[in-house]
């Protein structure tokens, strides 16, 4: 029993983590090597996280006053409490009765009788499961705005575990023979109906379970994000950019899709770009890119380049149900500064890009003010860019580029715009 309580501590301490401003990666990341890696934390910690928005709503009217900062692991016990009564199909008496329980494993024995107070008082209140609830109220206004037919079904796949999808590297493993290596292993898994690359697995093991994995035969990538490498359509012998690229998902991609192009991967993030050498050492492809810390908004003396792959920092929006602490850390005065620093790197790498060279846009956005709004904008002031059209088969035109909502073919949000430099 008292391993049990232990457990749902450590679930505690990584939401309390996470309300209290680290990133939901990291913080899972720190407890897997304090204490290895264990299923019912990481559901109990991505869970709350995932549903806090509605969860913090639930409690707040039971709390006579906030907790103070120390104690957001108190907080966070009581939200995994709520969730998992609610969401993970425990009985509400065992529920409360473990989060209770667990005040000791925290240290914090004075907020039993708090926790057991306003979780009884929360279960027995009326409970509302509309997913707009479980958003920042100034997203749900700009997703109503863009997608007025929409954005209904996004907030609903916001709510949803995103899918665990693999990229394989095809050149040197089949799809079907990986199918069957996993099928083999016992891991369920499918190929994606829309991109050849993809296997979608039915659990998210862990990553040395994977076979091939620490060889670099596949890496974990969305099915959306695995077109960014054959829409930029690069030929062997051209100077390409691979812009913002770490972690290197993408770079990898460009290096197994376009075999043969002289590759540059750049990134302005020090501890970014370290990922970034990771990911190429595994993928085996570290000889075949240069990889540079460099500010892509300065200006550069370097010979341009014939394709550039620019990967925008954006508001995340389209991959929430990825990455749920969004819903937490983000907030709409954030957007000026990105959207700032996107029309920047626009027009900074436009100068570095050839007559008849291409330019491809992306974002993870779902938001217009990042993606047709910026592009229109950049357009308007750019005399020698034209769009070249996109058709994808899945998502949807937009006035310029493609957008693919988050859940469409079980895919996540994402903007991709291809723009061609005249000659």
């Amino acid at each position: 029993m008292r391993h049990a309580l232990i457990l749902r501590a450590r679930a505690a301490t990584i939401v309390g983590a996470v309300l209290a401003g680290r990133n939901l990666h990291q913080a899972l990341t720190r407890d897997r090597e304090r204490h290895g890696r264990h299923g019912l934390v990481e559901e109990l910690a991505i869970g709350t996280v995932r549903y806090a928005p509605a969860l913090t709503t639930r409690v707040a009217p039971f709390l006579e006053r906030p907790l103070k900062r120390a104690d957001q692991d108190v907080y966070a016990l009581l939200l995994a409490g709520l969730y998992q009564a609610e969401h993970m199909g425990t009985p509400a008496a065992v529920a409360v009765s473990e989060a209770v329980g667990a005040t000791a494993a925290l240290g914090k024995p004075w907020a039993r009788g708090l926790l057991n107070a306003v979780l009884r008082a929360a279960l027995d209140a009326p409970r509302d499961d509309d997913p707009a609830r479980n958003h920042p109220p100034w997203l749900v206004d700009r997703l109503r705005a863009a997608w007025p037919h929409d954005w209904q079904a996004v907030l609903a796949a916001n709510d949803t575990r995103a899918p665990f999808t693999l990229r394989l590297d095809t050149r040197r493993v089949s799809r079907p023979a990986y199918l069957e290596t996993l099928r083999a292993r016992g891991l369920e898994a499918s190929a994606h109906p829309h991109v050849a690359t993809a296997v979608v697995l039915a659990r998210a093991p862990a990553l040395p379970e994977l076979p091939g994995f620490a060889e670099g035969l596949v890496s974990v990538q969305d099915a959306a994000a695995q077109w960014a490498a054959p829409l930029l359509e690069a030929q062997p012998g051209e100077r390409v950019l691979d812009a913002c690229a770490a972690p290197g998902g993408k770079t990898g991609h460009l290096l197994q899709a376009s075999p043969g192009i002289r590759l540059i991967a750049a990134d302005s993030d020090r501890e970014r770009i370290l990922r970034l050498h990771d990911t190429l050492a595994r993928l085996q492809g570290s000889r075949d890119v240069e990889v540079r810390l460099a500010d892509l908004t300065a200006p550069a003396a370097d010979a341009p380049f014939a394709r550039i792959l620019l990967d925008a920092p954006c508001s995340a929006t389209g991959v929430i149900r990825r990455h749920p602490d969004i819903k937490i850390h983000r907030r709409a005065s954030d957007l000026e500064p990105l959207c700032a620093i996107q029309a920047r790197l626009l027009e900074c790498l436009w100068q570095r890009l050839i007559p008849g060279g291409t330019l491809l846009y992306v974002t993870c956005s779902l938001l217009p003010e990042e993606n047709t709004d910026q592009l229109a904008r950049f357009l308007a002031q750019t005399q020698d860019a034209r769009v070249s059209p996109l058709a994808l088969p899945v998502g949807r035109a937009q006035d310029i580029g493609w957008q693919i909502l988050p859940g469409e073919a079980d895919m996540d949000g994402f903007y991709y715009a291809r723009l061609t430099k005249a000659p």
